[in-house]
């Protein structure tokens, strides 16, 4: 099987516990994925008739729709594409990856910036052995809602919950002390590439001054193996009654890689009403 991460881009991973790899996707790829993305977002958003201003401060920096590789089939493919998933592995070091979830972040015309904050602390996992790929259709510019990351921000391990979701919790990360002298370096990707980032690296996006909405899908992986840390609930280990210290495996959280050329796993039972209620934003992670 051929390596896809090359030794360099490896090493900046390691150091930097983030990266831009070029050359996953095609560009009839994301020709095709993106009108699927697009609609499945507007169908999940299509209730709620508020305008931008009458948002919640967190729901003004994006719209996210979790899961879309269960009720959009179309998107499927993009979330258990094997090469975004062998890169996963390579780069976090492991010899599978499991899906934690999917999701759509598409921060609209006039969105506001994405505050400070770590991935790691929204979920149950008792590892650390977790990255996201974070795909712009059109590519990312400090206009549209570019990412920054803290550089080597990783390497300090979780050192505060930061529920972004709240108004009064926004840049209180910074303010860490192994955390304040590192700078944010923004990062533009180009249409093609996906960004990598650790569930550790501290990371932020800014707001989106352009008129069009900046459309990304992400893909959130663990190491297979990884176990539940605690009773926090989350609708990748509950769903699948995944106990405290075991192996998170079950249907929501199918192998993405390696997996059969063309094998798609078959998604789980809906979510039942009566647990979307508990569902609140404080659990669930964001870009």
């Amino acid at each position: 099987m051929t390596q896809l991460i090359d030794s360099r881009t490896l090493e900046a991973y390691r150091r930097d516990g983030y990266v831009v790899v070029p050359g996953l996707l095609t560009g009839d790829e994301l020709d095709s994925y993106e009108p699927e993305v697009t609609a499945a977002v507007a169908r999940r958003t299509s209730g709620d008739t508020r305008t931008l201003a009458e948002r919640t401060p967190y729901e003004q920096s994006f719209f996210q729709c979790m899961n879309l590789w269960e009720d959009t089939p179309s998107v499927r493919p993009l979330t258990f594409h094997p090469r975004v998933g062998q890169a996963a592995a390579e780069l976090i070091g492991v010899d599978g990856v499991r899906l934690w979830h999917d999701q759509a972040l598409y921060k609209a015309a006039g969105g506001r910036e994405t505050d400070p904050h770590q991935d790691q602390p929204y979920w149950p996992i008792t590892e650390t052995d977790t990255i996201t790929a974070w795909i712009p259709f059109a590519g990312s510019t400090l206009a549209s809602g570019a990412m920054a990351y803290l550089p080597g921000s990783h390497l300090v391990g979780v050192r505060k919950f930061v529920n972004i979701f709240q108004a009064e919790d926004a840049g209180v990360l910074m303010h860490e002390p192994e955390i304040k002298a590192i700078g944010p370096r923004w990062v533009e990707v180009p249409r093609g590439s996906i960004a990598f980032h650790s569930g550790l690296t501290v990371h932020m996006a800014k707001p989106n001054t352009t008129d069009t909405d900046r459309a990304v899908h992400t893909i959130i992986y663990l190491a297979d193996g990884c176990t539940r840390r605690n009773t926090q609930w989350h609708p990748s280990v509950d769903r699948d009654a995944i106990e405290v210290g075991a192996p998170i495996r079950g249907a929501c959280t199918p192998m993405i890689w390696p997996r059969p050329e063309g094998d798609l796993p078959s998604p789980p039972p809906p979510l039942p009403a009566a647990l979307k209620s508990v569902m609140t934003p404080g659990v669930m992670p964001v870009e």
